[in-house]
């Protein structure tokens, strides 16, 4: 790669097939059913190929279950970060309180040491939830950054189709009332900041196309591309040069259900871009990462963040999180 690309990271959100299905209000999800064994080395493989080592986002329960301990390790082996998705992958943990936050960062956290020999220096809370308890949380025990914030408009379509794919109960409605955020959320900064002053967490939020704020990450091209594989090429590329035009560092979002298809039977048939097959997505996924690594120096979101404190200590940008203030220094 070239010293001279800007740099952008790269995450994927490990999200196994019982979270889906828990956040979804499916049954059978108790017994934790997984696809862990498939999906990680098919991305591994693919990540190899491209000499790229990027952040997992690890769920916590995954990861005190015993039969997932070797696709963790060859994770960690392979040289990629193991970031912390929280315990119990549950959309509505910014409703939690702070012990009880605590509890769901802190029990995954000790899960992925004890595995991978690495403590996590990262979060990304699931379904993009955030408070300023769980901000607390991590800024006390040491994290170097967050990564759940969506900048997008269009979390509250987002919500709707989840709600008309499920038969969700009024109380399980409810919960999930702030799935994928409210529409204020595209107010939110693109560009990294950290948390209420010089001295707040430091937030990289997952990247939307600028300007427009709609959502770049692979679920969505690969939804695009059921329509047209072109179309959606064409729209990473735009999004991409938007990036470049306003000077933003991208971080771009992978999930796991990007790398499985309808061939391979997972069940989950009400996310977006089931329909095709694993060889349509696996062709996409590595001609976008292809762009991408043409377009940038993509990093893990770790060395994202410790590349960008560095400049924050230059040009502070404070952000709060109970208003929609700005404020550059």
């Amino acid at each position: 790669m070239s010293s001279q690309k800007q740099i952008a990271s790269l995450s994927l959100d490990l999200d196994n097939k019982w979270s889906y299905l828990k956040t979804h209000g499916d049954p059978g999800w108790e017994s934790f059913p997984s696809y862990l064994d498939v999906l990680v080395p098919r991305v591994l493989e693919l990540l190899s190929r491209r000499n790229l080592q990027i952040t997992f986002f690890v769920v916590g329960q995954d990861a005190v279950l015993e039969k997932n301990d070797g696709a963790f390790q060859q994770i960690a082996a392979d040289g990629h970060e193991i970031g912390n998705h929280s315990f119990s992958h549950e959309p509505w943990l910014h409703l939690y309180n702070k012990a009880r936050i605590e509890k769901e960062v802190a029990t995954t956290e000790e899960a992925i040491t004890r595995i991978a020999g690495q403590r996590p220096v990262g979060f990304r809370g699931p379904g993009f939830s955030f408070s300023e308890a769980t901000l607390d949380v991590l800024q006390q025990r040491g994290y170097l950054y967050d990564a759940s914030t969506l900048p997008t408009y269009f979390g509250p379509l987002a919500k709707l189709y989840y709600f008309f794919s499920s038969s969700l109960s009024d109380e399980d409605r409810k919960r999930r009332r702030s799935l994928f955020g409210p529409a204020r959320n595209g107010l939110r900064p693109l560009k990294p900041y950290r948390w209420g002053g010089k001295d707040g967490l430091l937030e990289i939020p997952v990247t939307t196309m600028p300007i427009f704020r709609t959502p770049i990450h692979l679920s969505y091209v690969l939804y695009l591309s059921s329509f047209s594989a072109a179309l959606a090429l064409s729209y990473f590329r735009t999004s991409l040069a938007l990036c470049r035009l306003t000077g933003v560092t991208p971080s771009l979002l992978l999930h796991s259900l990007d790398f499985l298809g309808e061939d391979d039977k997972v069940g989950l048939d009400f996310f977006p871009g089931m329909k095709l097959t694993s060889d349509q997505k696996l062709a996409l996924v590595d001609e976008v990462l292809r762009i991408y690594c043409d377009d940038f120096q993509v990093v893990s979101l770790r060395e994202h963040a410790q590349r960008v404190a560095e400049v924050l200590q230059i040009s502070i940008v404070n952000y709060c999180v109970s208003d929609q203030a700005v404020i550059e220094k």
